[in-house]
């Protein structure tokens, strides 16, 4: 153990070495290895071992990764830090590559989380593999799967229980809005993630939603962690409840949609026809008192039915 680490992780660096160190570590392999999100003290044991005994560290930001070793007690020269990030991620992959075919143990780590999702780390693990070494993942922290764990994701009638990673949509007013409005023919759940100085323009845009419900996920982990479920319509005004609700890293989750069934048959056809002479509200309304069809269902279909309009 480091004489030089904190007292909080001394104790975890040992028993990381106790529990992982009597493992099989290849040489000639790329770890990718996950870490925490917010909270230091969701590393792994294996995670600890293997960034110690790891011949070099490729990570996103050198200086962040060298702040989250001293933060466990790891010393790491700069050294054996090596810088692979979006910018530069194709040709940092190949001197990885040079270091593998000498026998190297390669660790790769992004700034938090787990690498190739929606950080680097995809193509650095795609070269690798082309070039015939073998990636071993280390799995561990990840805001897709905390958030989808606490979101309580129930599927109603014919929809999926299943989620899709939609990520970062596009930070255009226009793109964005035409992501929102294919995400509403998406019937599984949708995990998406946002920065702070997006997430109320992120708000508006799912807003079109309705009632469809949005698991926010703000700070996970962390001190401040925030999560709470609330309409696609009333999102914007949750965030203008509080300023201090738009700050920090967000993953949101999008539940599955009502999928009508045969018995909503009707609804769709009274919908179409009110939808000709009223705003989809309205026209959303009326067909639900008229036919006895689910509005959320309703709803999803006057978007898709406004979609083909458009077209």
């Amino acid at each position: 153990m480091n004489s030089l680490a904190p007292a909080s992780f001394g104790a975890a660096l040992q028993a990381a070495s106790d529990a992982a160190g009597a493992q099989h570590y290849p040489q000639a392999t790329l770890y990718v290895v996950a870490t925490p999100i917010g909270n230091l003290a969701d590393i792994t044991l294996r995670a600890l071992h293997v960034l110690q005994i790891a011949d070099a560290i490729a990570c996103e930001d050198t200086r962040h990764t060298q702040g989250l070793l001293r933060a466990y007690g790891i010393d790491s020269p700069s050294a054996r830090l090596l810088a692979v990030h979006q910018h530069n991620e194709a040709e940092a992959a190949q001197a990885v590559i040079a270091r593998l075919a000498q026998g190297e143990r390669i660790a790769y780590v992004s700034d938090a989380g787990t690498p190739g999702v929606s950080d680097p780390g995809a193509r650095l693990a795609a070269a690798v593999r082309e070039a015939g070494h073998r990636v071993l993942p280390l799995p561990g922290a990840s805001s897709v799967t905390t958030l989808v764990s606490a979101a309580g994701l129930v599927a109603e009638g014919e929809a999926s229980s299943a989620f899709v990673f939609a990520g970062f949509l596009p930070s255009k007013a226009g793109e964005r809005d035409a992501a929102v409005l294919a995400l509403a023919e998406e019937p599984r759940s949708v995990v998406l993630l946002e920065a702070p100085h997006r997430i109320e323009a992120l708000a508006r845009a799912l807003a079109v939603l309705g009632e469809r419900r949005v698991t926010v996920g703000r700070e996970l982990t962390k001190q401040f962690e925030e999560i709470a479920t609330v309409t696609a319509a009333a999102l914007p005004a949750w965030f203008a409840e509080s300023r201090d609700r738009t700050r920090g890293e967000f993953a949101l989750v999008l539940h599955p949609r009502a999928v009508a069934t045969r018995d909503d048959a009707e609804g769709e056809r009274v919908l179409r026809v009110l939808l000709a002479e009223l705003p989809l509200k309205s026209a959303v309304r009326l067909a639900a008192e008229i036919t006895g069809a689910p509005r959320n269902a309703l709803y999803d279909i006057g978007l898709r039915l406004r979609g083909e309009t458009k077209d």
